[in-house]
């Protein structure tokens, strides 16, 4: 009844691929079947607990909070940037919102120009701007890349253009989400000269910059201060997904986007729930419990990205070690002949068989923006008990190297689900 009457721009519009496979995983768990669960990206890592008593004190907090947000957090969060990321933002330049996820949309609805993200992304950049309809221009990198933004892909899009000055924002997501790749400094430089050049703004998706393997995140604000918005959140390195918050940090020369969002926020989700946000203030305010929380859940995520980045380079699986967050992005394509007798042609044929035959869910490379015939996949290697893997990390000193036996049988599925992987592909 009415079905005309749906706005086009939404009409077979799927959920988002991370949340459609982890739903799908929880109902094959629920009819028996063993499910190596490699399709979400949520951290496995609990939410310190400086952080939730912080919570707690505050679970009587009632009162709507500004729209841009809590006072107090935004000075958090900007001296948390100020001091960790050496960029210099003011507090009033901090928006506060219901996760980065929809400060992203916000933004995307209040900027009219062209929208440039590189290939392989996020899965919900691209639907977002479907949804508002603003175009989206794809710039494809390569594994020999490293799946990263090169400078002359900028160039290559400001050569083939006719209106070098036409407005334009640029979505950089790192460390990446699906590769676990980073830029070097060098890399971020040239991209911020370009960027200046031409007016490019940049949208900076750091939410995983917190979670470097090496503690070693550089943010591309450092070298383009003036065209960069920097997004970030509690999601990814404080374990709290479900508390639904994130930060946008603009400078003053961009206030003119900030004040849009703002209007739109105002007349759509008010303001982020008040005892989240006074507990928030812990986490960006950091201290001896997040440093060491941090510490140790660096060291964990890099052993683990890197015994699973060699188990599948030994199996002649083309791939990069990850060089921060918690994901892999392996590329089956020296086994595409194989592939193509069984019947699959695709990425998404690919993980779906793979999922029904040996219980292993992957995303496949379409859902981040790639060919749908290029065999790859992501991989979030979060399937093992964060807690457990703290306190057995804390149990080896800082000065010694933690190894995949210090973590014992707690990722005992993770390593088996991979090798799955090999013997199905092999």
């Amino acid at each position: 009844m009415h079905q005309n009457s749906l706005n086009l721009r939404t009409r077979g519009m799927g959920k988002s691929a991370t949340l459609a496979i982890n739903e799908k995983s929880a109902q094959l768990q629920a009819s028996g079947k063993t499910v190596y669960r490699f399709g979400l990206g949520q951290s496995p890592f609990p939410v310190p607990d400086c952080v939730v008593q912080a919570l707690k004190d505050n679970a009587h907090q009632k009162d709507y909070l500004p729209v841009q947000g809590l006072p107090e957090l935004q000075h958090s969060v900007a001296g948390s940037h100020n001091q960790v990321d050496q960029i210099n933002i003011e507090p009033d330049h901090v928006m506060i919102g219901p996760g980065s996820k929809e400060l992203m949309f916000i933004l995307q609805l209040v900027f009219y120009g062209e929208i440039l993200i590189p290939s392989p992304c996020w899965v919900s950049y691209q639907p977002q701007a479907d949804i508002i309809g603003r175009k989206v221009r794809f710039i494809s990198t390569s594994y020999k890349e490293r799946w990263r933004i090169m400078p002359h892909h900028l160039l290559d899009i400001i050569k083939e253009d006719n209106d070098p000055g036409r407005p334009r924002l640029l979505i950089l997501n790192y460390p990446g989400n699906p590769e676990g790749q980073s830029y070097s400094e060098d890399e971020l430089e040239a991209i911020a000269t370009i960027a200046r050049k031409y007016n490019i703004i940049i949208l900076s998706d750091e939410i995983y910059g917190r979670i470097h393997h090496e503690g070693k995140h550089i943010s591309i604000a450092r070298f383009y201060p003036e065209g960069t918005i920097v997004s970030s959140g509690l999601s990814k390195w404080c374990g709290a997904g479900g508390w639904r918050i994130g930060t946008f940090s603009f400078p003053k020369e961009l206030i003119w986007l900030l004040e849009p969002m703002n209007a739109v926020a105002s007349e759509t989700y008010t303001s982020v729930s008040a005892p989240i946000q006074y507990g928030a203030i812990t986490a960006y305010e950091g201290g001896n419990e997040i440093d060491e929380y941090l510490i140790h859940s660096r060291r964990i995520l890099k052993v683990l990205g890197t015994t699973i980045f060699e188990i599948l380079q030994q199996a002649n699986i083309r791939i990069h070690k990850p060089e921060g967050a918690f994901y892999l992005f392996p590329d089956f394509s020296d086994y595409s002949e194989s592939l193509h007798k069984r019947n699959i042609f695709d990425s998404q044929t690919f993980c779906e068989t793979l999922l029904n035959e040996t219980g292993v869910a992957l995303l496949p490379g379409s859902a981040f923006g790639r060919n749908p015939e290029e065999f790859t996949s992501r991989l979030a290697y979060v399937n093992f008990n964060g807690e457990k893997a703290l306190n057995d990390s804390m149990k080896i000193p800082l000065n010694q190297e933690l190894n995949i036996q210090n973590l014992g049988g707690n990722i005992d599925s993770l390593i088996t689900g991979v090798n799955q992987i090999i013997n199905w592909i092999q």
